[in-house]
């Protein structure tokens, strides 16, 4: 069997595979803090033909050598929302399953608070970082009248909450009066394309993507601070991914030519016995 007909076969497998990946950038193009993908190619182990000299190889197709995930930023879009958070730069926000206490990381921040006045995704799972007014104990975030001063007049309720750039969590009472809450924390990773993306936006954490100690304030140890009544707006370029979808599909094509003329050229060599 010649063997254009297999390396053929692999790139018909390799770019399927690279349209897949496209179709799903393009699909989340409107997706809250989506990071695109690209699929890297490597060639397949080449055969040699006479001998061991370079010039006697032929390759024997492509093979994906790694699906990356590109995590720069994305445009950040005023909501004027003040439970929306955005990320200016590096970092992710830490959440957890309240039901089986399961973290992750995301870059998502269109957070909303629940019924019992925890910070929590559109999932349900709570933020994480500084849960105490002396921002001391890492915990789930709650906006509620705990911690606060003295001074407050008894039975004062939640107002308003507010969040500074360094995550700092400011809450003002009924009666005006205002104090820090809490913190929203940050986590940054050295090597954030080895993460596991899990859906709803959300990745978990492995340890080839190389945390960086605990969390930590924003504007601290690599990440960058936040943008409150925002969001971070997907990174897809949509030009660029249909540029590469023609591309894809035009080498895809080609592919398949390869295969119909090596089967033709079989047929042919077939023949010659008759």
């Amino acid at each position: 069997m010649p063997l254009s007909l297999n390396t053929a076969l692999s790139g018909l497998q390799q770019f399927q595979e690279q349209i897949d990946v496209i179709g799903n950038n393009i699909a989340n193009v409107n997706t809250t803090g989506f990071k695109d993908a690209r699929v890297d190619f490597e060639d397949v182990f080449s055969q040699a033909l006479v001998g061991s000299s370079p010039s006697n190889q032929v390759g024997m197709g492509v093979t994906t050598g790694a699906i990356q995930n590109n995590f720069s930023p994305g445009t950040v879009s005023t909501t004027g929302v003040g439970s929306d958070l955005a990320i200016t730069g590096q970092g992710f926000f830490v959440v957890k399953n309240a039901t089986d206490s399961s973290q992750y990381v995301t870059r998502d921040g269109s957070f909303t608070e629940d019924a019992n006045g925890y910070l929590v995704t559109n999932g349900g799972q709570r933020v994480q970082g500084y849960s105490d007014a002396g921002l001391t104990t890492l915990g789930d975030l709650r906006i509620d009248a705990t911690g606060a001063p003295s001074t407050a007049a008894p039975g004062a309720t939640v107002k308003s909450f507010s969040v500074d750039p360094n995550g700092k969590i400011s809450v003002t009472l009924s009666d005006n009066t205002t104090f820090v809450r809490g913190q929203v924390l940050l986590q940054n990773f050295s090597n954030p394309g080895a993460l596991i993306k899990q859906g709803a936006n959300l990745y978990s954490s492995s340890s080839a993507a190389g945390p960086l100690a605990k969390p930590t304030a924003p504007g601290t140890n690599g990440t960058s601070t936040i943008q409150s009544g925002a969001l971070e707006l997907s990174n897809v370029d949509l030009t660029a991914e249909m540029t590469n979808m023609i591309t894809a599909e035009r080498a895809f094509q080609a592919n398949a030519r390869v295969i119909t003329t090596s089967d033709e050229i079989m047929q042919e060599v077939n023949g010659l016995k008759r």
